[in-house]
């Protein structure tokens, strides 16, 4: 389906699975559209409308904090050793990635600061 063809019988906010289905066919097969086209322009206002749509139907959570600060440290191939200098000692970076002690906002700052993880992933409960 071309852009000019969804325009005319589909310029609507997505409510439905086949409204989304038929928007992320379209999205596909115009995806290189030329910048600055009236193509691309529909494309950029559909792709919001598909976000809006996902974010109802199929919500992301927040992950776990102390799974986010596990994870980075496989990204950034740390130990608990490295974890230690930021939080403040071997015992407690135990505590933490055991679930037996909560996140000081100190220990938050301190590993959004080092580790690069968004504050509001520390922070949840």
């Amino acid at each position: 389906m071309t852009i000019k063809t969804w325009l005319l019988r589909f310029l609507k906010p997505i409510r439905t699975k086949k409204d989304y289905e038929i928007a992320l066919e379209v999205i596909e097969k115009n995806f290189f559209a030329e910048k600055g086209t009236p193509e691309a322009n529909i494309l950029e206002i559909l792709s919001v409308l598909v976000e809006k749509y996902e974010e109802e139907n199929f919500p992301i959570e927040s992950p776990d904090p102390v799974e986010a600060i596990k994870f980075r440290m496989e990204q950034l191939g740390w130990t608990n050793k490295e974890l230690a200098k930021v939080v403040g000692g071997k015992n407690r970076v135990s505590e933490i990635l055991n679930h037996r002690r909560t996140l000081s906002l100190d220990m938050i700052r301190k590993i959004h600061k080092k580790m690069q993880i968004p504050a509001e992933v520390l922070i949840s409960t």
